[in-house]
């Protein structure tokens, strides 16, 4: 359950709706298993994982939900493989030429035939809302599968709407101004160990450096030489370590390992997730309520408002 991303959505207005509503609202898209001919299906899972009855877990006023996706497997070239062989078969039976459109229906028949004997993956997605921050943080490395996540809570929820934080600073260009010594950075923060540069224009060099001394004379160089900062790897208060995106995604999340091992002392299950959750969220809203600080969002004051959960 220990998110690994932060990706973050401002709420566009006050979250009233308790965690027992809640639970109604997500119910009606509870996951159900692909059928024999569906390619994928998404619905909401218990946070708690298999041996959990509630869709919604609350806690210090804090939401977590978590949304379960089961997908097809059918390579391509499994696919192809069948098409090639039913169009050789016709064309060796009819003395004619197979062409694009025949080789499209083709590949819906395969594609219907061979569905009900696939394979399947499973991934889920949990997020946790915070009514009093009026956001939302997604444990998502991809703007798709956030964007995702966010559409199924929009199917869900009628008239719920959130979206990425407007931000007025450029988050690349403050990251190149520390890496390059330019600016201190903010009370708390310290640099990693890593970075990605990035050079300007769709076909600019990118040059990424891990386990590295990010204060080095080639990184300075590269600097110099105009690239600006894509990711870099941070560490705050000594509680949390991360790698930072000019999106503002935040990757890679580790919690200091004291606060972890202060978790593992009890053998309730249940209590150590309720515990880790609160623990979790409690360091993610501070440490990104200071990020945005920093970047200077642009926060709608009805965000600010407190819900009635």
């Amino acid at each position: 359950m220990f998110f690994k991303n932060l990706q973050l959505y401002r709420l566009t207005k006050p979250f009233h709706i308790s965690p027992r509503d809640l639970e109604t609202h997500l119910s009606a898209l509870a996951f159900k298993p692909c059928g024999r001919v569906d390619l994928s299906s998404t619905g909401w899972v218990s946070p708690l994982g298999r041996q959990g009855r509630v869709l919604v877990h609350a806690a210090q006023g804090r939401l977590l939900l978590c949304a379960q996706k089961e997908e097809k497997i059918l390579p391509a070239a499994v696919i192809k493989e069948f098409v090639d062989h039913k169009a050789e078969e016709i064309e060796a039976q009819q003395g004619r030429k197979v062409r694009r459109k025949e080789r499209d229906a083709l590949r819906d028949e395969v594609m219907q035939d061979l569905l009900p004997r696939a394979f399947t993956r499973s991934s889920q997605t949990c997020a946790y809302i915070s009514p009093e921050k009026g956001w939302m943080v997604i444990d998502a490395a991809s703007a798709k599968k956030a964007e995702d996540f966010v559409d199924l809570l929009r199917r869900s929820i009628d008239g719920f709407q959130a979206h990425p934080p407007v931000l007025q600073g450029n988050p690349g260009a403050i990251m190149t101004r520390w890496l390059a010594g330019e600016e201190d950075l903010p009370a708390g923060f310290e640099l990693g160990d890593e970075c990605e540069l990035v050079e300007a224009g769709e076909e600019g060099g990118i040059v990424r450096c891990k386990r590295h001394d990010l204060a080095a004379s080639e990184i300075m160089s590269h600097l110099q030489a105009g690239k600006q900062v894509s990711r870099l790897a941070l560490n705050w208060t000594d509680h949390l370590s991360c790698v930072l995106g000019d999106d503002l995604l935040v990757r890679r999340v580790r919690l200091d390992d004291v606060l972890r091992d202060e978790l593992e002392k009890t053998d309730d299950a249940a209590a150590e997730l309720d515990a880790m959750f609160v623990l979790m969220s409690l360091e993610f809203d501070a440490f990104l309520e200071q990020l945005l600080g920093i970047f200077s969002e642009q926060v709608p004051d009805t965000t600010r408002l407190v819900a009635n959960a």
